[in-house]
């Protein structure tokens, strides 16, 4: 049966790899729409290699583009908030949800429509508004399904257990660029080089949030939230060769894990397929050809950003949606080199602090997570340089 999919996010990483996997599987597939964010000419040959019916650019200055690099291919184009919307309204059975950012909040959420399935790719859904929006998911008969290496690998491993016999689920982290350096190193290190992930391609802002491990503590809390699982039951482990992404251990003393090669076809299929698997022309993994695989503890005391968000995990109310908007204006100064590498942590603990006393409560809609949002980046603002070569911080 061929099943009507919308790509949100289709010109980022995520959405070309998804892409390629519908690519392998055309008699599977029917593409209803795809939605990007400003590069018309990357949407545009996207859509006309996937067949959609139609192509949307949050961009509203970037309609007119859109539109001719559309011409003569009989797909529809339009650009800003409610072209977005018009996409994510469109009837399909899948939406793969991938746009970046606390910007992709929104049309996820929007994208809940009874008896839908959508293949989560935008972490900020949850770390922001996870509680609603998995309330809202189990309203509507949505099914909602990890595209992340880590959540599909825990995905798999719970399948064989019941939840009430997990003591820990363990997501796995690379490490990151700087797992071998010294903090006084760590400290120095400009964007390019927190850029340079040493297993995955990805955008600059999740590059830069693996550097500093916050990647993996906002990991913890959408697993938080996937798995109905508390804190203390969650935790992460460092595996440098990027091998076995999530593994849970039991009350029996049983551990059940998932391994895969580090490419997101992987949990991406995992999220598309219908009652069978799709069968993906990948590399298989050999592991008597790897030979070994390594482990060890993170290191928060390099690390700050991992300790902040499990704090905020633990803390709950409206905390991991402050964390993340302190989190996402740190990062942008940091790539503009108007910060250093620990400013970000620095940045990030002192937003949460400003709001700890406040008790907030978790977002109940996602008017509420905007909001939040808007507030603590504007408190994570006020703590930027105000001129070359001084800062508040």
């Amino acid at each position: 049966m061929t099943r009507s999919i919308t790509i949100l996010g289709a010109t980022g990483s995520i959405g070309r790899s998804t892409a390629d996997v519908i690519l392998a599987h055309r008699d599977e597939f029917r593409v209803e729409a795809v939605v990007g964010g400003s590069n018309a000419a990357a949407l545009a040959k996207i859509a006309k290699d996937l067949g959609a019916k139609f192509a949307a650019l949050a961009d509203e200055a970037a309609e007119g583009d859109l539109r001719q690099a559309l011409t003569g291919s009989g797909i529809r184009g339009g650009a800003g908030r409610a072209a977005v919307l018009e996409a994510v309204d469109r009837d399909a059975d899948i939406v793969l949800a991938a746009i970046s950012g606390t910007a992709g909040l929104a049309p996820t959420h929007a994208a809940l429509k009874p008896g839908r399935r959508i293949a989560l790719a935008n972490k900020e859904s949850l770390v922001c508004a996870g509680g609603v929006f998995m309330a809202d998911a189990r309203r509507l008969g949505v099914e909602v399904m990890p595209v992340d290496s880590e959540h599909n690998a825990l995905d798999h491993a719970l399948a064989s257990g019941s939840e009430r016999d997990v003591e820990k689920a363990v997501i796995t982290a690379s490490g990151g660029p700087f797992r071998t350096w010294t903090r006084e190193r760590i400290a120095g290190a400009d964007a390019r080089e927190a850029s340079a992930h040493p297993v995955w391609s990805m955008g600059s802002k999740i590059n830069i949030d693996s550097a500093t491990l916050m990647n993996k503590g906002l990991e913890l809390i959408e697993a938080h939230h996937l798995f109905d699982l508390e804190a203390g039951r969650l935790d992460v482990l460092v595996h440098p060769e990027a091998i076995v992404h999530g593994l849970v251990q039991w009350s029996d003393g049983a551990v059940t894990a998932g391994l895969a090669l580090p490419d997101m076809k992987v949990p991406i299929a995992n999220a598309l397929r219908n009652q069978n698997r799709l069968r993906m022309d990948l590399p298989r993994l050999d592991l008597a050809a790897i030979g070994r695989l390594s482990f060890e503890p993170p290191d928060e005391g390099r690390f700050p950003c991992l300790s902040l968000a499990k704090a905020a995990l633990k803390a709950g109310g409206a905390m991991p949606t402050i964390l993340n908007a302190a989190n996402e204006i740190a990062v942008e100064a940091f790539i503009a080199n108007a910060i250093g590498f620990y400013d970000i942590s620095e940045i990030v603990e002192r937003v949460c602090s400003t709001f700890s006393g406040r008790n907030i409560a978790a977002p109940s809609a996602v008017a509420d997570a905007l909001w939040i949002d808007q507030e603590a980046r504007q408190a994570a603002r006020q703590l930027l340089p105000v001129r070359t070569g001084t800062a508040r911080l």
